[in-house]
């Protein structure tokens, strides 16, 4: 292997790794949330996601949420799902969600959203 080649391969490698690195950084700086710190609306969505349901929205509540950002730790597509916090006052859907791990109703796994997914909390349990 040429030095060319070889630096080239170092490089690559080092890009890699550093992309790794950080998006695993970034998960676990995600900030946590209480439940009890949520809205009242959060906090019975959660409920209603444990049950199963019903949901306000049920063409919508239970669809995949893509994590196309990679804001959530990695996962195989289909393995989050969102579902409405509703907001008082709005006349539409509003910013919030709760995104679950799958199965939702017992992964344990939940984040908070306030901003349209723009940031997420991990709800602690």
């Amino acid at each position: 292997m040429s030095a060319r080649s070889l630096a080239l391969l170092r490089l690559v490698f080092a890009l890699v790794l550093a992309a790794c690195l950080g998006s695993a950084a970034a998960r676990e700086a995600l900030d946590s949330v209480a439940p009890s710190a949520l809205p009242p609306e959060a906090r019975q969505t959660l409920q209603l996601i444990r049950q199963g349901g019903p949901f306000p929205y049920p063409r919508k509540d239970g669809s995949v949420f893509g994590n196309f950002e990679k804001h959530l730790p990695l996962q195989p597509r289909g393995y989050y799902r969102e579902y409405t916090v509703p907001t008082p006052g709005a006349r539409n859907r509003g910013a919030r969600r709760i995104v679950a791990g799958s199965p939702p109703a017992t992964s344990g796994e939940y984040y908070y959203t306030d901003d349209h997914y723009r940031s997420f909390r991990r709800i602690r349990e």
